[in-house]
């Protein structure tokens, strides 16, 4: 029998190659992408760096930032490499979320949203402005790749992301209840992990191990904690609607609610006990450029001379379309 020739031998491996990353679910593919959304200060800059192993001082989130790691799977083995993303200012710099999110990452993309549970009535408005301005970014990344790959488009619509909430202040039993209950249906809602930490070692180290597995396709955790009393701990697709129950309100007051969807019916109830305040306090109204601890003189002047030849532009610019005009 004839032994293959190294042109056969090299067409099997690929065609090997593309069968096996057709089949799996990402867990091989060596760069993964986690992109950290959430609460201002609500200690998404301290997971990044206890996952890393980094023993230094968090400093503020001013904008997007961007850090790297990477894992070792054996000898002579190419490192796996995770692209850890942070956004910082809360909700207050929205535009930025479209930076991380391209076609190219977005197979193997990972969304972790840590809320600050000790500012309940923010809870709700800042989740929804993170993961709808998200959730856009990702439709229009899809949206525009299934003008060249509708299959690939289509695969990736079946994705799902993943969702972190952070710390577990102490409420009263009904006001936790709601807390509890409201976040593990959002969680199910978009098939993601939910997770209650705080400065714990033990929690840290749970954590730890989410992260990984998101940045590094490791084992996922089974575990699961769903007591309202203790840290909840529920990885995606351990829960149900069933566990989860109706959202906690007598059912003559649900009925009043006129709601048009099961997450608005949530939204209603949980912002019937926790009021949001003003969209607008949630935003960071300082201007990085302005804060005198970033100040160069050099910089500083070059930019002032920048928006007064902007703002003159956009002078001239307008009197030219108003002379276009009334030509026309």
């Amino acid at each position: 029998m004839p032994s293959e020739t190294l042109w056969e031998i090299a067409k099997a491996e690929v065609e090997k190659r593309g069968s096996s990353e057709n089949e799996g679910d990402g867990a091989e593919i060596g760069e993964k992408s986690v992109f950290f959304i959430g609460s201002k200060n609500g200690g998404k800059t301290t997971i990044i760096l206890r996952c890393l192993d980094r023993d230094e001082p968090p400093k503020p989130t001013l904008a997007l930032e961007y850090t790297y790691g990477r894992r070792t799977k054996g000898h002579n083995i190419p490192k796996d490499i995770a692209h850890f993303w942070e956004l910082g200012g809360g909700t207050s710099l929205l535009d930025l979320i479209s930076i991380p999110i391209t076609s190219d990452t977005l197979r193997t993309f990972s969304i972790v949203l840590v809320l600050d549970l000790s500012k309940p009535n923010d809870l709700w408005p800042t989740m929804e402005n993170l993961l709808q301005a998200t959730k856009l970014n990702i439709d229009k990344v899809i949206m525009k790749l299934g003008k060249k790959n509708s299959k690939a488009a289509s695969e990736m619509r079946q994705k799902m992301w993943s969702n972190m909430q952070k710390d577990h202040p102490d409420f009263d039993s009904e006001k936790r209840k709601v807390i509890c209950k409201t976040l593990r249906f959002v969680a199910h809602y978009y098939g993601a992990s939910l997770m209650f930490t705080s400065k714990s070692e033990a929690l840290l180290l749970k954590i730890r191990g989410v992260i990984n597995q998101l940045a590094f396709g490791i084992n996922k955790s089974k575990s699961i904690c769903v007591d309202q009393n203790k840290p909840l701990f529920i990885t995606a697709g351990l829960d149900s609607l069933s566990q989860i129950g109706p959202p906690p309100l007598p059912d003559n007051d649900i009925g009043k609610l006129h709601a048009r969807s099961p997450m608005d019916l949530w939204k209603k109830v949980y912002e019937k006990l926790f009021p949001p305040k003003s969209i607008n306090t949630l935003k960071d109204v300082k201007d990085p450029a302005k804060d005198p601890q970033y100040a160069e003189s050099e910089v500083d002047e070059m930019r002032i001379q920048k928006d007064q030849e902007l703002e003159q532009y956009k002078r001239s610019s307008s009197k030219s379309w108003k002379q276009i005009e009334l030509d026309s």
